[in-house]
């Protein structure tokens, strides 16, 4: 799979990035060291010619111990190893003095930046090991998990030592002084993003294994488990040890233990989607069930329970580094790697898809595989465009959604209609990461093209029978199931309501402080300061701040009393005007109040973006 040009450009943009960030803090403090020791021994060997030619020695002492000098200058002392030296260099480079740590930040500047380099092409050959097999792919990443870890405490530890070490001595000697405040706020975020790294290292993932569905028993399908076991034998695998129905637009298969309700399961679990079953024929949901199986049998399932977690753990760990200030030093290179592994990871789901439904093909008949892609394809569909439509309301939603019988009613209207096909084609274009081909190559890897203007035929066709009706509890699960998934989508719903809402009228500014309250913050003195859905109110007799005059916003930490500078979107003499909230008191609310103020502002940004 050759990666697309967005892709491409993703990848591109991410390697620069993760350059800039593994090289520019040590390429600044290797420049900075030349610059210093340079300018230092030039001095150095001003001092020593000055103090040469006014001692009494001897025209030849003189010239001899100015070239001594010359030749071993404060630079290259530390690491001369000549006995004529040995005075020298103990007098110059005594451990921690100035001599001594421009000499070690030096050697550490350039193995930081040799170490970037090599990093960049172990991410590079470890991508290619990816690329490789699906075995290799495994190896890779176990392997890739801890060497980015190592190298991302390495590399936050050392450029936060040089970003500390460069913070005193810049100013030491561009400045010829140093700012203990600048010293200061460097090293706590190096010691907060230190922190962060090694929480999350030993942090673990929380994994969300739940799924919306209920088990079926082999009392509640007889036929249905009959039929797998039969198809199971046909391709020489172990069937599920369970069948999950819901109402999930997909099926797929999993080894990965799972939680149905409230019960856990492990074990080979099959999921089907009683929706999707009403709508496919037998032959048609037995070539689906055939390409599951086919996952089992060639053990795609068993690979994705072994990498998912890792994954999962990952993926954690790189957005930690992503939320952590001083870790984005790290962040780039971590997600250069996720992304190129991902790219092997799906080129490999798009070899398994193929093979898959080339196995169901021969098990049941290629038409029976491509009639179900059309048919799932147009059901996803359509019952997505429903869904969003009904989500735009710009009012509540209530009562029973009729979600279920909505997208049961118009399905074939719809695959009658103009916008068919149209809306098919669009659909047909996956993302770069997709692990599912485009349906036009699934339909060639079995040799069975449908030519897009039968699409609709396809879907108008109803089936007799379905494996649905097969289930004695199929109308008690969906009804369980929508019940529930309505409930949380009205949830959703009126959520994001009370970020589109101004609000207009009363109806509306209720359901805004039902999600938005006001949140006051004790100041000093028994003032007390404001954030609501309006803006912020300042303590005292000032008037609101609203949203609507806001550009940015800055928090100023202060011995003295913290602020809040607010640049203000009208125009000043110079440049934007701004205004200073006063913050004296807020002590330990500093954080609840810097996410208040973020939460509040973002949900009128998004309510001014709707709008």
């Amino acid at each position: 799979m050759t990666p697309d040009p967005t892709v491409r450009k993703e990848l591109f943009k991410t390697l620069l990035l993760a350059a800039i960030a593994l090289f520019l803090i040590p390429a600044l403090t290797y420049g900075f060291v030349r610059y210093a020791t340079q300018a230092r021994d030039a001095r150095f060997q001003q001092q020593v010619q000055d103090r040469t030619f006014a001692s009494n020695a001897s025209s030849d002492q003189k010239l001899a111990e100015i070239e001594f000098y010359r030749k071993r200058p404060p630079s290259s002392i530390c690491s001369n190893t000549e006995p004529q030296a040995q005075r020298y260099r103990e007098a110059a480079c005594a451990r921690y003095g100035e001599i001594w740590q421009f000499h070690t930040v030096r050697g550490v500047a350039l193995w930081t930046l040799a170490a970037g380099a090599t990093l960049l092409l172990t991410i590079g050959a470890l991508g290619a090991l990816a690329f490789a097999s699906r075995k290799w792919q495994y190896l890779s990443f176990v392997l890739g998990w801890r060497l980015m870890t190592l190298a991302s405490a390495a590399e936050v530890v050392l450029q936060g030592a040089m970003g500390v070490w460069l913070s005193f001595w810049i100013t030491a000697i561009l400045a010829e002084r140093y700012y203990i405040k600048l010293i200061a706020v460097v090293g706590l975020a190096v010691l907060a993003g230190v922190a962060v790294l090694v929480t999350r290292i030993f942090q673990r993932a929380r994994s969300n294994n739940a799924v919306d569905g209920e088990l079926v028993t082999e009392a509640d399908a007889p036929l249905l488990w009959r039929r797998i076991r039969q198809l199971a034998a046909r391709l020489k695998t172990t069937p599920p040890d369970q069948i999950v129905a819901g109402i999930d637009a997909n099926f797929f298969v999993t080894q990965a233990p799972l939680t149905v309700g409230s019960r856990p399961v492990t074990g080979r679990t099959l999921y089907v989607s009683l929706p999707l079953l009403r709508v496919l024929s037998v032959h048609e949901a037995d070539a689906v069930l055939g390409h599951e199986l086919a996952h089992l049998r060639g053990g795609d399932t068993r690979a994705s329970a072994l990498l998912g977690p890792k994954l999962l753990q990952y993926d954690h760990y790189v957005q930690g580094m992503r939320e952590a200030g001083f870790t984005l030093v790290v962040y780039h290179f971590l997600l250069l790697y996720r992304l190129i592994f991902q790219l092997a990871l799906s080129r490999d789901s798009r070899a398994r898809e193929f093979k898959a439904d080339r196995i169901a093909a021969k098990l049941v008949s290629a038409q029976a595989i491509v009639q179900s892609l059309v048919k799932i394809a147009a059901y996803s569909h359509y019952r997505g465009n429903t869904e969003r439509a009904l989500f735009e309301r710009d009012h509540r939603l209530s009562g029973a959604l009729g979600i279920a019988e909505t997208v049961a009613q118009g399905l074939r209207p719809y695959a009658a209609s103009d916008d068919f096909v149209d809306d098919m084609r669009s659909a047909h274009i996956p993302h770069p990461f997709d692990s599912h081909p485009p349906l036009s190559q699934r339909m060639r890897a079995v040799e069975h093209v449908v030519d897009s203007d039968d699409f609709g035929a396809i879907v108008l066709q109803a089936p007799e029978t379905t494996w649905a009706d097969e289930i004695l509890t199929a109308d008690a699960i969906e009804q369980r199931q929508w019940s529930r998934y309505e409930q949380q989508f009205a949830a959703d719903h009126e959520q994001a309501l009370a970020y589109r809402y101004e609000p207009a009228n009363e109806q509306e500014r209720e359901l805004v402080l039902k999600y938005f309250p006001p949140v006051r913050f004790q100041l000093k003195g028994g003032a007390a300061l404001e954030v609501n859905y309006g803006g912020i109110q300042p303590a005292g007799a000032e008037p609101l701040l609203p949203w609507d005059a806001v550009k940015a916003i800055r928090y100023n930490s202060s011995s003295f009393g913290d602020s809040l500078t607010v640049t203000l979107h009208e125009k000043g003499l110079i440049g934007a005007k701004s205004t200073k909230i006063k913050l004296a008191g807020l002590g330990k609310q500093k954080d609840s109040f810097n996410a208040a103020v973020g939460h509040y502002w973002r949900r009128h940004q998004i309510m001014r973006s709707q709008q």
